[in-house]
């Protein structure tokens, strides 16, 4: 894997035009961003596409790269989250299913490249959403992301508000599961 100044250099050199440096970058980084297409979209060929996309975005808009807004390997983490999101919705899947909203909440929520750990957190966060039970996801987005109580929650779910902090519970329990993995 290359260096976050390496990825830097390279990226200016791709927005300078220079077809070796973006050469270049393309072996460093595709391995990556391949792997985050392949998390969202859950099919390799959909996921080939988006890396196909990704490096033509990147070609043609290097130049937007500010390496003082972020580095360049989280920048382009965040480009093949986009168009593998966008690839899902172009054939009619939501991102994170069809969970109640759930997937213009996440789409919505602050760019994760401006976050100190250059949005790998979110992204991991997000996979680890995706990873968990629709009606696991729905309660926890909704609890902890919308701030819906647990008798609002028994009221939509027509169910037990005790039955609602179990499901809570053990959707928690998965989440932190995955995110310590």
């Amino acid at each position: 894997m290359a260096s976050d100044s390496e990825l830097d250099e390279l990226l200016l050199a791709t927005a300078r035009r220079d077809r070796a440096a973006f050469r270049l970058l393309y072996d460093r980084i595709s391995p990556k961003l391949f792997g985050i297409a392949l998390k969202i979209c859950r099919n390799r060929a959909m996921a080939e596409d988006v890396l196909q996309d990704v490096f033509t975005d990147v070609w043609n808009r290097a130049d937007n790269f500010d390496r003082r807004r972020g580095q360049a390997g989280a920048w382009l983490a965040v480009i093949a989250r986009n168009r593998s999101i966008d690839a899902l919705r172009r054939q009619g899947r939501g991102f994170l299913g069809a969970a109640t909203g759930s997937e213009a909440e996440m789409a919505a929520a602050p760019d994760p490249a401006l976050a100190s750990d250059g949005g790998v957190e979110y992204l991991t966060l997000v996979d680890c959403l995706n990873r968990l039970e629709t009606r696991d996801r729905d309660l926890v987005l909704r609890a902890y992301y919308h701030g819906e109580t647990r008798e609002d929650l028994a009221r939509s779910f027509n169910t037990p508000v005790n039955t609602i902090k179990t499901w809570l519970r053990r959707g928690l329990i998965s989440l932190k599961t995955c995110l310590s993995e």
